[in-house]
């Protein structure tokens, strides 16, 4: 006999708990871009490949951090007092992939996409007030 779930459920945290905050998002950016700028000052290969490996992974959960605001926490009233808002997820998420920090190390590309997370956190404690 074997039990299977009759409904599964995810969130962030699999509670779903309600704790949402892009600084989450933000962390893992600056994180990106540290990476980017140790990778610049190193002549290490060795540790140029780590950085590399690193700042792919915090690339990947920046990305993470900001589907899970997108998809969970935004509700369609927030997208329609903000409409740039689904444009903004698209950008920063894409400057988080390959297309931007995944597939690069030029930390102008890092400061881009912390400045669009800045502006997605602007209108995120916008909505809480």
């Amino acid at each position: 006999m074997s039990f299977k779930p009759s409904l599964i459920a995810a969130a962030h945290c699999d509670l779903p708990c309600g704790v949402y905050d892009p600084a989450q998002a933000k962390i893992e950016a600056q994180s990106v871009k540290a990476c980017m700028e140790k990778y610049a000052a190193s002549s290490d290969p060795d540790f140029k490949s780590r950085a590399v490996s690193i700042k792919e992974e915090r690339s990947n959960m920046v990305k993470e951090h900001l589907w899970v605001l997108w998809t969970d926490y935004f509700k369609p009233n927030h997208f329609e007092a903000y409409p740039n808002l689904h444009q903004l997820f698209n950008e920063a998420t894409k400057l988080a992939g390959a297309a931007g920090t995944k597939g690069t190390n030029d930390v102008a590309v890092a400061e881009k996409l912390i400045s669009k997370i800045d502006e997605i956190a602007e209108i995120f404690w916008a909505t809480k007030k």
